[in-house]
């Protein structure tokens, strides 16, 4: 029952973005916008500057298209099929994107691990009733955790036995890319895509003002906003502690899982909020920083150009990186 309070609580909020938006533009559009449940989240599209839904119908079907490719769990997936050995080549796109997740592996020295698969599978964060997995078939599957052994070659990868990629930290920033660049092809200049909190935005609203994206507060029941951000054809990705998670016996165990030990990571963040152009780096770097921690996260949002983040403790306190817009 306390996970399906976070599916609802999350939802809320997840609607709590796209009302800041649609209040402030009202009086110059009548948007159109579809919901649905995909890709295990609430996928909501709004378009401001069109009345064609069939524009809504297909943003929402690239969900499945990608799911089809990427999913872990889906037997008929091509990232299944990988992961069972039944195939070694892959599509441009899985291509494309375990690449990314490869240089990102790199880039925070192995924190980020699209390898992640014999850990993830034991956790099951959607369940009835979940429950923390056997200590020893943790440290069983933590040999099988190593991106440097994921080999990619003529459009085929190949790992050693028992090794299962997992592309979750990051596809869902994939997709909402794709979205958007089916949209701006269509001649769409004003909208919002959100892929259960990775929140992309197309253009300003259609007065040529920002969009107003809220931020949560972690664990606020009110889903009160921490911090609202005005964005203008950008991507909002958040990862934090309470999005999936659960409590057994006074402890709180969320999904963003440590790869050096199995469990969930335990520091002083709730939650990460990064701002940049591309959804996919966004979901990358939510995750590599918080799994880094504030100190060397922020220190890597520093060093990269054009990319801006929010850090939230378990406190409640805001850290913002260095230029962060007032």
């Amino acid at each position: 029952m306390k996970l399906k309070m976070h599916f609802f609580s999350f939802l809320s909020f997840s609607l709590l973005l796209l009302i800041l938006s649609l209040t402030a533009c009202k009086k110059t559009a009548d948007p159109i916008t579809k919901t649905s449940f995909k890709l295990n989240t609430v996928v909501t599209i709004t378009i401001y500057d069109s009345s064609d839904t069939s524009l809504l119908d297909n943003a929402l079907a690239l969900c499945d298209t990608y799911e089809n490719l990427l999913s872990r769990t889906r037997e008929n997936s091509e990232l299944y099929q990988i992961n069972q050995g039944v195939k070694k080549d892959l599509s441009p796109e899985t291509e494309e994107l375990l690449k990314i997740a490869l240089s990102y592996s790199r880039l925070s020295c192995g924190l980020f691990e699209p390898s992640i698969g014999p850990i993830s599978s034991l956790w099951d964060f959607h369940g009835e009733d979940p429950e923390v997995p056997d200590d020893a078939l943790i440290h069983a599957a933590l040999p099988l955790v190593n991106a440097e052994k994921v080999r990619l070659s003529n459009h085929t990868v190949t790992m050693d036995s028992g090794m299962m990629l997992d592309l979750g930290a990051i596809s869902k920033g994939y997709i909402a890319d794709r979205i958007k660049e089916y949209l701006i092809k269509q001649g769409v200049k004003s909208a919002v895509i959100d892929l259960g909190g990775n929140v992309l935005c197309i253009g300003n609203r259609p007065d040529g003002t920002p969009f107003q994206i809220g931020i949560r507060q972690p664990f606020d029941e009110a889903n009160t906003a921490a911090t609202i951000l005005s964005i203008t054809d950008q991507s909002v990705v958040t990862s934090g502690i309470y999005e999936r998670c659960f409590e057994k016996n006074g402890i709180l165990y969320h999904h963003l899982l440590d790869p050096n030990t199995g469990y969930p990571c335990d520091n002083e963040l709730a939650s990460v909020t990064i701002v940049c152009e591309h959804s996919v780096d966004g979901d990358a770097l939510s995750t590599c920083c918080f799994l880094m921690g504030m100190e060397q996260g922020m220190e890597l949002i520093n060093s990269l150009p054009d990319i801006q983040a929010i850090f939230i403790t378990r406190e409640g306190e805001l850290h913002y990186s260095e230029g962060f817009p007032n």
